[in-house]
């Protein structure tokens, strides 16, 4: 399996994952000129903000290790330029995490990583 597709199952696995946990998935791969939102998620009265990271190995380091400092503030800047062009206004904002660590074709590791980081 390529990367691409590792990628895109991780977040199909991901967004199926919210789901079941009650959360409403609002929007995926929304991108404007500076990135992309993996997953938009409405969860009570908070907007979620949720990164996918999924990995065959950890030769280049763990799942958890690629929302670096630097990822969590272009995520926050997505965030605002999302709810900016979404007109969503002032209300509470999360961002969650969601790693995924491939075991074999058929079995993976699934973390969900709440509040994972916030927007300073």
């Amino acid at each position: 399996m390529d990367r691409s597709t590792i990628g895109a199952r991780g977040e199909d696995a991901a967004a199926g994952y919210l789901e079941r946990c009650g959360m409403q998935v609002i929007d995926r791969n929304w991108r404007d000129g500076r990135g992309e939102l993996d997953i938009v998620a409405i969860d009570g009265e908070t907007l979620v903000i949720c990164e996918v990271k999924t990995r065959a190995s950890e030769s280049k380091g763990t799942p958890e290790d690629a929302v670096s400092p630097a990822k969590q503030k272009r995520l926050v800047r997505l965030a605002r330029s999302y709810m900016a062009s979404a007109g969503i206004g002032s209300t509470n904002v999360r961002f969650d995490a969601i790693t995924i660590r491939v075991l074999s074709d058929d079995r993976a590791l699934l973390r969900h990583h709440r509040a994972a980081f916030e927007a300073e």
